[in-house]
């Protein structure tokens, strides 16, 4: 893994982007640096899959903190965040297209 450079993917996430192709296809390992906080509302066109690697991220609408190990499945046009992390955190992220 060593040899997929961090890239900055803005907002205090940097990522190792390990496939990407067309319609939405993509996997990275997402870093969020500690402090990280989002401000909005997510919604996408796509199915996204997180697996929780290391650290915590707190969904500030569910009031809920995640930690290492626990998984999310997101349908096209599901709401989720906004997010914020004290301690930062890394996750394995899936993307994939809808139908």
């Amino acid at each position: 893994m060593d040899q997929v450079e961090w890239t900055d993917a803005g907002n205090g996430i940097s990522q190792r982007i390990l496939s990407e192709g067309p319609e939405d296809n993509l996997t990275r390992i997402a870093r969020w640096a500690p402090g990280t906080t989002t401000d909005e509302v997510i919604r996408h066109e796509y199915f996204e899959e997180v697996y929780l690697l290391e650290g915590s991220l707190t969904d500030l609408t569910l009031q809920r903190t995640f930690g290492p190990g626990e998984y999310a499945a997101r349908h096209p046009g599901m709401p989720h965040g906004p997010y914020s992390t004290d301690e930062g955190c890394t996750m394995l992220e899936i993307r994939y297209p809808a139908g």
